[in-house]
């Protein structure tokens, strides 16, 4: 059973890194709506950590996951 996360990777105003994650992206995202999505987020200021603003888009990335379930007894 294959899954899939969209890991959207932002810097914040101290430097450090914030992951957003979403599962199940829908089919053939594309960089262009990803990267709207990602400014979206900065602009709205919606997310912030310990203090600290979203303050630019590092990188995104698609994590696909394999797994195989065993039944046991």
């Amino acid at each position: 059973d294959m899954t899939q996360v969209l890991e959207m990777i932002f810097g914040l105003a101290d430097g450090k890194s914030l992951t957003l994650s979403v599962a199940s992206p829908k089919l053939n995202v594309t960089e262009t709506e990803i990267d709207q999505a990602m400014q979206t987020i900065i602009t709205s200021g919606a997310f912030v950590r310990d203090g600290q603003a979203i303050v630019a888009k590092k990188t995104a990335r698609i994590v696909e996951r394999n797994v195989t379930e065993f039944v046991v007894n």
